[in-house]
This record gives C-alpha cells, sequence and structure tokens, in this order.
C-alpha cells in the first residue's frame, strides 16, 4: 500500500482542524510522498493543502506534480501564491513550470514574481528562450561559480554562501569577469587542498561541456560519456550559461526510452501516463500507424495473389506460410532492435553501415541454417518427401537472412535520411519482411515444383 493511502487522511484532518501543526507532521515526510497524496485529492483540497504548507516545502510538492495538474492548481491558488511558490523552485523546474501555463495567467504570475523575486523572474526569462528539449532548455542557473584569484579557503566560504539554493554542490566553476568558463573544482579538490591556494592553482581545465541548441539525447550521450554529475552549458563565446545536473538526464532517458519503446510499437509518441490519457488521444496516436499497416498488408495480399495458381497446384505450400514469414518478422525484429540501441547510445555510426551489414549477413546465414535444418526436419516428419522439404529449408534460410539485413539496415537508412531511427518499428519490419519472404518463398517453389506445375490444368 503507498503511504500516500496512509498519510492522506490525516493530512485532511490536519489541513481541516490544525493547519498550523503541519509543518511538525511533515518533517520526516518526503514531498514526493504528499505529492502522491495530492494526485488522489480533489482539486479543491489539494489548493488548501498547498496554501498551508512551508513555501519552500510546498515549491518542493509542487515540482512533483505532472504538468496538467499543476496547471489546474495554479488557476486555484492565484498569482500572488503561485509567484512564491515558483520562487522556491529550482530554476529549471520553474522555467519548464511557466512554460505550461497559458499566457495569460503565465504573465500575471511572472508579473507577480518579478515583484516579489526579481531574480528569479530574470532566471524565468533566461530559460524560456531555449527549446525545451535542449541542452538551454535543461540546464538550470542555480550553480555555483567563483573567480581564479580567490584562495581557497575563500572558495569554501563562498560555496558556503551559495550551497542552499544550488541545484549541486559537488562541482564548483571557475568563471572569470565576463562570466566565461575556465576551469572547474570538485568538492574533493577544495577539501584537499591547502587553503592558501588559489584556485587558479587548483583548478581543472578541462570543463566537458555543451552548447545550448544541443539536443537533449544527445546530452545525456556526453553525460554518460565522461561519466559526470553535472554538465556545464557553454555559449559559442564562452560565457557559461548554467549547468544541467544527472537527475535532469535521468528523466530525459525515461521520457525518450518510453517515445522509442511506443514508436517501435508504431504508435505516435503519448507523453501522458496510460490512465491519464483519453480513449480519443489513444485513437489518434494509434489509427493513423494502423492504416498505415494494414495498407501495407495488401502488398502481402497481392504477393499471394500473383502466385495463386502455384498455392492451388500444390497445396502443401499454403500449410508452411505462416512459419517461414514469422521466422522472418522475428529475425528482422531482432536486428531492427539491436541496431537501434547501438545508434541510440552511440556505439553504431551510419559510417558503420558496411561493417553492420557484414555482421547480419553472417547472423542471418548462421541463424537461417539453424531454422532452415528444423524446418526441413518438421516437413521430412510429416511425410511431404524430400525436395518439398528442401524447399522448405532453403526458403527459410534466405528469409531470416533477408530478415537480419534489412532489420539491421533499414534503422540507419532512416538515421542517414535524419529520421527517428525508432520508426523503422518492428511492425513496419515484420510486413516489408512478410511481402519479400512470401515472394521469395513461392519463386523458389515454382522453380523446384516446376514439373508439377507444368502437369497441372491451365485453368487450375
Amino acid at each position: 500500500m503507498r503511504l500516500a493511502r496512509l498519510i492522506g487522511p490525516e493530512l485532511e484532518s490536519f489541513v481541516r482542524e490544525c493547519p498550523d501543526e503541519l509543518p511538525n507532521l511533515l518533517d520526516e515526510i518526503h514531498p514526493e510522498d504528499i505529492a502522491d497524496v495530492l494526485s488522489d485529492f480533489e482539486d479543491d483540497q489539494a489548493v488548501e493543502l498547498l496554501r498551508h504548507l512551508p513555501t519552500d516545502y510546498a515549491a518542493q510538492v509542487f515540482s512533483r506534480l505532472d504538468e496538467e495538474r499543476q496547471g489546474k492548481l495554479a488557476d486555484r491558488l492565484g498569482a500572488g501564491v503561485v509567484a512564491r511558490i515558483a520562487g522556491e523552485m529550482d530554476a529549471d523546474e520553474r522555467a519548464d513550470f511557466f512554460s505550461i501555463l497559458p499566457p495569460t495567467v503565465g504573465e500575471t504570475v511572472l508579473e507577480e514574481l518579478e515583484r516579489v523575486d526579481p531574480e528569479a523572474a530574470e532566471d524565468v526569462e533566461e530559460l524560456r528562450r531555449w527549446p525545451d528539449a535542449t541542452a538551454g532548455g535543461l540546464m538550470t542557473t542555480d550553480y555555483i561559480a567563483v573567480g581564479p584569484h580567490l584562495t581557497i579557503q575563500q572558495a569554501i566560504e563562498e560555496v558556503r554562501k551559495a550551497a542552499r539554493d544550488a541545484e549541486t554542490v559537488d562541482t564548483v566553476y571557475v568563471v572569470d569577469a565576463a562570466h566565461k568558463a575556465l576551469g572547474f573544482l570538485t568538492l574533493r579538490d577544495l577539501l584537499l587542498s591547502s587553503a592558501d591556494d588559489t584556485v587558479a592553482d587548483v583548478m581543472r581545465h578541462n570543463v566537458i561541456s555543451v552548447p545550448p541548441d544541443l539536443d537533449q539525447e544527445e546530452v545525456a550521450k556526453v553525460l554518460a560519456k565522461y561519466d559526470l554529475h553535472a554538465l556545464p552549458v557553454v555559449h559559442e563565446n564562452g560565457e557559461m550559461l548554467g549547468v544541467i545536473t544527472s537527475d535532469d538526464i535521468l528523466d530525459v532517458i525515461t521520457e525518450e526510452q518510453a517515445e522509442d519503446v511506443q514508436k517501435m510499437g508504431a504508435i505516435a509518441p503519448i507523453a501522458d501516463r496510460y490512465f491519464d490519457a483519453s480513449l480519443g488521444m489513444f485513437v489518434r496516436k494509434r489509427a493513423p500507424w494502423l492504416v498505415v499497416l494494414f495498407i501495407g498488408g495488401f502488398f502481402t495480399t497481392a504477393a499471394l495473389k500473383t502466385f495463386d495458381r502455384v498455392l492451388a497446384t500444390v497445396a502443401q505450400l499454403a500449410f508452411y506460410v505462416p512459419l517461414l514469414i514469422s521466422a522472418g518478422g522475428n529475425s528482422g525484429s531482432q536486428s531492427s532492435t539491436l541496431v537501434i540501441r547501438g545508434l541510440a547510445v552511440g556505439d553504431i555510426r551510419t559510417s558503420d553501415w558496411w561493417r553492420v551489414l557484414c555482421r547480419e549477413l553472417g547472423q542471418g546465414i548462421v541463424l537461417g541454417t539453424l531454422l532452415g535444418s528444423l524446418g526441413l526436419t518438421r516437413v521430412l516428419l510429416a511425410g511431404d518427401g524430400a525436395r518439398f522439404a528442401l524447399l522448405i529449408g532453403v526458403t527459410i534460410l534466405c528469409i531470416v537472412t533477408m530478415g537480419c539485413v534489412v532489420g539491421g539496415m533499414l534503422p540507419i537508412v532512416l538515421h542517414r535520411l535524419g529520421l527517428d531511427p525508432a520508426t523503422s518499428s518492428n511492425p513496419f519490419i515484420a510486413t516489408l519482411v512478410d511481402v519479400l519472404g512470401i515472394v521469395i518463398y513461392l519463386t523458389a517453389a515454382q522453380w523446384v515444383m516446376s514439373d508439377v506445375l507444368a502437369q497441372a490444368p491451365a485453368g487450375s
């Protein structure tokens, strides 16, 4: 049972009977658990609870609510309360919050925020310059920076002053008077250095940074590659704009993975949680792709229609169609999944297409031989004859090899064209491999069974 269900009734009674005691009750409760409680509350109850929470604690709770709920509660709380809560939020979360507010509400709250906390309002304006899915949209301006001429003792004092509002204290950045990034210090560097040393003597000069317009998926790759806890965002002129912390990247990775999984299932990305999305949204997101895949199935039908005389003459051929096309579709889906993953984490580049082709071709031959042997044995046990068994075995070998090659190369082609490789979803590859597999199977059957077909009546 969730903690929220246990403490929810108690919170309600505290709000009604003794709201002044709430801060004492919340000392040992994580804001995430209170956010869970609010998700079960009606809007009026949630508003009443937020009004009675300490402002800094309310900001932590509010930032953990989903965007739709934030917008609804902001309308009811009023500009003054919302501005005070926003002033206590982390800079990046504050900017995200303003981005989801209706323009009229957002401007009213921003005006109020300028009155109560001009610096926070300025941060909002700065961060709103950048698109949400870029480094600039992810960064926060709540970081610690010191000058190069300070002593280590002075730098530690600066860290103590700024630590309460900073997103992270693990890394301290060194900037000049124009706020250009010169280097950085870790907390370990500060603690282990002599108090009389200068920051310039101790700092590390190799600053790994990203530009503000870099896509969030690329930002995640950089942070993972260098195993960083924080990644500075630096303008092309060298000015340090902000930092991106690992917890923000974790959200990005979760979002990107969810989007890729949905695309691989031939579903347009859905940002909402499953039970939050409406029936109409699911239909809109799924129907277009289902229509496209359904029309793609017409080609499978057309391929079968082209070889109807072959199927009519040798009835056994139809029995093995599901077996053959499933082998090709499954092998293609496996290859596609592996290559999409490789492209996503940077293990595979588009220039590696020849190496991928050779690998998938080799795997296809080995796997096709394995499955073809099983298929050949199955036909022999069914008593359909050695020639028919050879047809099935060779066809499976060709189809599995073709499935691996198509599944491996299609994501690379899409990536080269600037499209998301996840768009080459498993259903698309399965449909393509189905058509090609049927053509291979029945073409081979025409060749192997040519004498049987020659003896068949012309009208059959």
